[in-house]
């Protein structure tokens, strides 16, 4: 069973900078890619950044320049460093890889 445990999350003022970090309990981030959710209040969750095992990175459009996704092997941790925050990233992100989910870690953006 893995385990994975997000953190980081907070309030924030537009403009501002959080880093999300997502722990696993195994390597698993070595061998796997992973994901990042963003689910806004009300809404779906949607894809935001993909981080290969090779390192590659995918964003969407909505975070694109904004966000970045980097892993550290020796850690098993992936983070979600997030810049220019704006009201619209308000939400819960969750870390995700295979079929493990974390439980997600909440972003509020407000002045």
């Amino acid at each position: 069973q893995v385990q994975l445990v997000e953190s980081g999350g907070g309030l924030v003022q537009p403009g501002g900078t959080l880093r999300l970090s997502c722990a696993a309990s195994t390597g698993i981030f070595n061998i796997h890619s992973m994901d990042w959710y963003h689910q806004a209040p009300g809404g779906p969750r949607e894809l935001i950044a993909t981080i290969r095992n090779n390192g590659d990175t995918w964003y969407a459009d909505s975070v694109k320049g904004r966000f970045t996704g980097t892993k550290n092997y020796y850690e098993n941790t992936v983070y979600l460093q997030m810049t220019d925050l704006k009201p619209e990233d308000t939400g819960v992100y969750y870390c995700t890889c295979q079929e493990y989910w974390g439980q997600g870690t909440q972003v509020i953006v407000s002045s």
